[in-house]
């Protein structure tokens, strides 16, 4: 897609229309998740594509990754100030999906999201 770098609308879109992008900013509105916990809630997403989604969001400065100097070592994956901008467009798409679409009020794929918590 040849994007337009003067049209915020094509730069989101060129960061966010990836697949998987979306879901995984939205389960990473939960909270600090580690990479087990993401591969299991994006059911059929392959090791090698959440690593590089994940690399692409942090690259980006939506996702910030954080390591442990653990036995055996440990890393969560969080959104910054920046990725949590992007959670009012998750909710519209629920609303729209639900309104609009008929889907379901909650995702069965995300942890407990019913809705993501909105920052104040």
């Amino acid at each position: 897609m040849a994007v337009d770098p003067t049209c915020p609308v094509c730069r989101t879109a060129d960061i966010v229309c990836g697949k998987w992008t979306l879901l995984l900013v939205r389960d990473l509105a939960e909270g600090n998740t580690r990479f087990c916990e993401l591969e299991r809630s994006l059911t059929g997403i392959s090791p090698r594509t959440l690593s590089l989604r994940l690399r692409g969001l942090e690259e980006e400065g939506i996702v910030a990754r954080r390591t442990y100097s653990e036995v055996p070592p440990r890393v969560e994956y969080a959104l910054t100030e920046k990725g949590r901008a992007l959670l009012p467009i998750i909710e519209g798409m629920r609303a729209y999906g639900s309104r609009w679409l008929g889907a379901d009020e909650e995702c069965v794929d995300a942890p407990g999201s019913s809705s993501v918590a909105l920052p104040a």
